[in-house]
C-alpha cells in the first residue's frame, strides 16, 4: 500500500509518498516547497494560500501512484476563524507576531495560573492559541465576533480537502485550551477569559478517516477521490510515533526549528511539581500524553543564518556547524530558552548582548555563536532530562533524537556529552514516517504502534553517539546554572 504524508514545518513543506511492502516502510519525497512568515504591516503572518497551492500541486503529483489515504500534520498553536459561509477570515498569523506580547500576564491576572494548568496541563509560553485569541478578545477584534469555526493549521487544511470541521487530538492539546483529562475543550477556561467555546469544533482522534477528497479538489487535481485519514496532526506527535524504541526508560528529543524533550506516559502529569517547571501535556498516538518542553531549539542558528545572509554573508548549515567545531569550548553560555530569542530578528546581536549582560566576554566570530548556541541547547537538554526523572519518577537510558537535527553530528554528541546518556540519532524525517505509519495503522496493514516502531527500527538507519569527556561537561554544567539563572533541582 502507498500513503501520502503532507508535512509542513515553520521553514518548508514536503509531500512524501509512504510504502510498506509487509516488512519495510519506503519514503520518497515527490514536492518540496518553502514555508516562513510574511510581515504585512507590523504583523507576521503565515501564508496558506500559497501552501494550499503547493498542497493541490503536491496531490496532482500522486495521480498515477495508487495512494489509498492522505494525512496531513503542521506545527501546532496556530489557527484560521471559518465565517457562516465557510470562507477564511484574514491570512492566519504566525505564533511569533507581537500580539501575544503581554497576553500571558493578562491570562493570569484573570485566571490563576495554577487554574489554568489544572484546567489544561499546558506549558505556558506566549505562543499559545490561548494568547492569541485572548489578544483578539481584548482588542474586540471583528473576525472574531463573525467567526463560527475555529480551526487549527492542519484542521484548516483537512476542512479544505474534504469539507468537514474537526479539531485533531494532538494539534488540539497545544491550544492551551484543551483538558487532556476530559479529552475535550476546556470551557472554563474559555469562559472567564471570554472565548466563545461555541466555535471549538468536535474532537478526533489519531488513525480516525475525516472524509474523502472533495470533487473540486479532486476535479483539479486529477486525484480520484481518496481517504484522507488524521495523523498525529501535530507534526511532534506524529514524530514521537516514529521513535524506534521500546520500554519505559527512554526520553526523546523531536529536534527541529523547536526542540521538544520528554518521554511517553500513559495519562498527564498534572502536578505542582510539573506547573512549577513549566512542563506540558500534549496528546499522542492512542491517546498518551506527551510529557515534555519546548525547548527554543535550532532556530537560535537559524535565525544566525539568515540574518548573516541578509549581511552579505551566505553560509550552509554544514559550514556553520564546522566554524562551530573549530571555535574554542564553553567559552560563553546562554539560556536558549529566554524571551529575548524568541522574536525574529538580529539573532548573533541578541547572543552577543545576553553575554554582555550576564558578564561574560561575548563571542567575536559565527563559530563561537553557533557554537555557544549548540552547547547551551545540550546543558539546557541535560536540566530538562534531570527533572523529567524527578517528576515522573523514571530512569532515562537512552535519549532518542528525530528530526533534522539529527542531521547535526555536533549537537548530537554534545547532548550525549551533556546528559551522559546513549544518544540513539535517526530517523531524520520522523515525522513524515509517523504519519505514513498511522496510516498504516489505520489502514490494518500496520498491527499496531509498537509493530510501527520495530518496523522503523529495521527499516532506517540510526546513529549511536557514547558520551564522552563527561567530568569536563558535569563542571561548566555548574556554571551554566549560574550564569543562566536556572536551577538545579526540582522545586
Amino acid at each position: 500500500m502507498k500513503f501520502l504524508a503532507i508535512d509542513l514545518g515553520a521553514e518548508s513543506g514536503r509531500g512524501f509518498i509512504g510504502t510498506f511492502d509487509g516488512q519495510q516502510i519506503g519514503l520518497e519525497v515527490v514536492h518540496r516547497f518553502p514555508n516562513g512568515g510574511i510581515r504585512v504591516l507590523d504583523s507576521l503572518h503565515w501564508d496558506l494560500l500559497f501552501l494550499w497551492k503547493e498542497i493541490k500541486q503536491t496531490l496532482s503529483m500522486c495521480t498515477d501512484v495508487g495512494l489509498t489515504s492522505i494525512g496531513v500534520d503542521t506545527w501546532g498553536v496556530d489557527f484560521g476563524l471559518i465565517d457562516a459561509s465557510g470562507q477564511l477570515l484574514g491570512m492566519p498569523h504566525h505564533y511569533r507576531d507581537k500580539r501575544t506580547d503581554g497576553m500571558l500576564e493578562a491570562a493570569c491576572e484573570r485566571m490563576p495560573k495554577a487554574e489554568i494548568f489544572e484546567q489544561t496541563g499546558a506549558q505556558f509560553m506566549q505562543i499559545n492559541t490561548l494568547y492569541q485569541l485572548l489578544s483578539m478578545v481584548l482588542t474586540e477584534s471583528p473576525l472574531l465576533q463573525v467567526a463560527r469555526t475555529f480551526l487549527t493549521v492542519p484542521d484548516l487544511i483537512n476542512f479544505w480537502l474534504t469539507g468537514r470541521k474537526v479539531s485533531e487530538f494532538t494539534n488540539a492539546t497545544t491550544t492551551q485550551l484543551f483538558n487532556p483529562r476530559t479529552a475535550n475543550w476546556s470551557k472554563p477556561v474559555c469562559d472567564c477569559l471570554q472565548i466563545p467555546s461555541e466555535i471549538l469544533p468536535e474532537i478526533i482522534f489519531p488513525g480516525e478517516e475525516i472524509g474523502e477528497l472533495l470533487p473540486s479538489v479532486s476535479q483539479e487535481t486529477g486525484l480520484s477521490s481518496i481517504s484522507i485519514v488524521a495523523p498525529a496532526c501535530h507534526d511532534t506527535g506524529s514524530a514521537v510515533a516514529a521513535v524506534p524504541a521500546s520500554g519505559d526508560n527512554w526520553a526523546y528529543i523531536s529536534s527541529g526549528t523547536w526542540s521538544l524533550m520528554g518521554v511517553e506516559l500513559n495519562s498527564p502529569m498534572i502536578t505542582d511539581q510539573a506547573l512549577a517547571l513549566n512542563f506540558t501535556n500534549e496528546g499522542g498516538v492512542n491517546r498518551t500524553s506527551r510529557f515534555l518542553k519546548n525547548i527554543m531549539g535550532l532556530w537560535l542558528v537559524q535565525e544566525c543564518r539568515r540574518t548573516w545572509a541578509q549581511q552579505g554573508d551566505e553560509m550552509g548549515y554544514d559550514q556553520m556547524t564546522q566554524l562551530a567545531r573549530e571555535a574554542p569550548a564553553f567559552s560563553v553560555l546562554i539560556d536558549p530558552d529566554d524571551t529575548v530569542f524568541l522574536p525574529a530578528g538580529d539573532m548573533p546581536k541578541r547572543i552577543v548582548d545576553y553575554c554582555q549582560q550576564t558578564g561574560q566576554t561575548p563571542p567575536s566570530t559565527p563559530g563561537a555563536i553557533v557554537r555557544c548556541a549548540l552547547e547551551s541547547l545540550a546543558f539546557k537538554y541535560r536540566w530538562t532530562l534531570e527533572q523529567i526523572e524527578t517528576v515522573c519518577n523514571r530512569q532515562i537510558d537512552t535519549v532518542h533524537i528525530v528530526g533534522g537535527g539529527t542531521q547535526n553530528r555536533l549537537l548530537c554528541q554534545f547532548t550525549a556529552d551533556a546528559t551522559g546518556r546513549q544518544v540513539i540519532a535517526g530517523p531524520v524525517e520522523a515525522t513524515a514516517i509517523g504519519n505514513i505509519a498511522i496510516q498504516a495503522i489505520a489502514a490494518k496493514e500496520i498491527g499496531s504502534l509498537t509493530e510501527a516502531r520495530q518496523i522503523i527500527k529495521k527499516t532506517f538507519q540510526m546513529q549511536i553517539y557514547e558520551p564522552t569527556e563527561t567530568e569536563q561537561w558535569d563542571q561548566v554544567y555548574q556554571r551554566f546554572l549560574e550564569i543562566t539563572g536556572i536551577r538545579e533541582g526540582v522545586l
